[in-house]
């Protein structure tokens, strides 16, 4: 009998009221997460990754709501928790690790303290054992001579320095989940490699499922397992890392894929994907991507296509529709 999924998202749907009217920001969105899988979330800003990074862990912004749907942990339903249950949740069981990590680190706490003070929060360890374990995870990051830096603040520790520490917090409950929201934006390359390494290693050794938001195609070829590519709100394209890049079925994927420069030939200039996406407030009918979309046709303006089951991928997209129809009459 197949494992229950660690994490479900099943039919998200985030809303913003506004005096205009409301906005749905995240529409019907699906997916789920095995125990020590690393699912990429990857789309252009405004495509609603964060925003359901944000609803899977109860941090959604007001006046941002959950409107619709449900999210499992465990099987068990946290999205409707009161707020001291979800903190609990977050506490014990979820981790995070966002894009700036002077947003998570208290920069009049040393981080030794800021560690010792999550540990003791969420399990039975005296001061002294928290400290131990502190110094230890910050060994297991990679931060050189733990005993010494455990008692330094976050403005003596350079970037990519803080983000190990971010992970350092997030890992010392030992999580079930981590969602890691544009972990490495703001570092340079050679660290950005260093950090994907270590969230990989580190989920691999802790059996942690992973959420990684990001906007680099590039990141999640490294690190995940499974990739949901996002579009104004919505899942356009849900499959294996290898088929989802190598074999983009989704238009809007193969656009993304087309704007990765490849190391193995030439190219003169990069794919673009002609226009932006979309407000909120302006979503056309249909698929929300037909207006950017080279292979659009009728009934893409009028109808919005669900996901449906194409080889190893699932794909929001009626070009699969016809294909498979035509494949129905021919047999």
């Amino acid at each position: 009998m197949a494992k229950s999924p660690l994490l479900e998202v099943k039919d998200l749907r985030i809303e913003f009221p506004t005096r205009r009217g409301t906005l749905v920001a995240v529409d019907g969105v699906s997916f789920d997460i095995a125990e020590g899988e690393v699912l990429g979330v990857v789309g252009e800003s405004g495509a609603g990754k964060s925003l359901t990074g944000a609803s899977i862990i109860g941090l959604l912004e007001p006046p941002g709501r959950i409107a619709g749907g449900q999210v499992y942990l465990s099987g068990r339903r946290i999205d409707n928790l009161p707020y001291e249950e979800m903190r609990k949740v977050r506490g014990r069981e979820i981790g995070m690790v966002f894009q700036d990590p002077l947003t998570s680190l208290n920069p009049l706490y040393s981080v030794g303290r800021q560690l010792v003070e999550t540990i003791q929060t969420h399990t039975d360890l005296d001061e002294q054992a928290a400290r131990k374990r502190a110094i230890e995870l910050l060994g297991e990051v990679g931060i050189p001579s733990p005993k010494v830096r455990i008692d330094q603040y976050p403005h003596q520790f350079s970037g990519g320095m803080r983000q190990r520490v971010v992970i350092a917090l997030a890992l010392c409950i030992n999580p079930k989940l981590i969602i890691a929201d544009e972990p490495t934006t703001a570092l340079d390359v050679s660290i950005q490699a260093q950090i994907i390494t270590l969230l990989k290693r580190l989920c691999s050794e802790h059996g942690a499922a992973v959420v990684l938001i990001t906007h680099d195609m590039g990141v999640i070829a490294e690190t995940a397992n499974r990739v949901a590519v996002m579009y104004a709100g919505r899942l356009a394209e849900i499959g294996p890392v290898g088929e989802v890049i190598q074999r983009a079925k989704h238009p809007y994927t193969h656009g993304l894929m087309g704007s990765i420069p490849k190391l193995s030939h030439a190219t003169e200039r990069l794919v673009q994907i002609e226009g932006s996406m979309p407000r909120l407030t302006e979503i056309p009918s249909g698929c929300a991507f037909n207006p950017r979309c080279p292979k659009a046709f009728a009934r893409c303006m009028v109808e919005r296509p669900d996901l449906m089951q194409v080889e190893k991928s699932q794909v929001a997209c009626w070009l699969y529709d016809q294909a498979m129809e035509r494949t129905g009459s021919d047999g």
